[in-house]
C-alpha cells in the first residue's frame, strides 16, 4: 500500500508528527497551540494562493489573538463568494 505522498500530503503528515513529538516534550496545551497555528497558517497561505481570495490572509495577523479568533475568522473568510 502506497501513501500516495504528495509535496502537500508530506507537509500535514510532518506537522503531525512535530505535533506529536512537541506534545511529548512540552505541556500539551502549549504543543496542540503551536501545531495549530502553523497548520491554519500553511492551509491559509496555500488555499489563498489556489483561490486568490487575498482578503483571508487576515487571517495571519489574527494568529496573535489566538487559533480561537483565527480559524473562524479564515473560515469566515473562505465561506464569502469569491467573484
Amino acid at each position: 500500500m502506497t501513501l500516495g505522498l504528495t509535496p502537500l500530503r508530506g507537509c500535514w503528515l510532518a506537522l503531525a508528527l512535530i505535533g506529536a513529538w512537541l506534545g511529548r516534550h512540552l505541556d500539551a496545551p502549549d504543543a496542540n497551540a503551536v501545531a495549530a497555528l502553523a497548520t491554519l497558517a500553511i492551509w491559509c497561505l496555500l488555499e489563498t494562493m489556489v483561490r486568490r481570495n487575498w482578503l483571508a490572509l487576515l487571517t495571519l495577523p489574527a494568529m496573535v489573538l489566538g487559533i480561537g479568533c483565527a480559524l473562524p475568522l479564515y473560515l469566515f473568510l473562505r465561506s464569502r463568494r469569491i467573484v
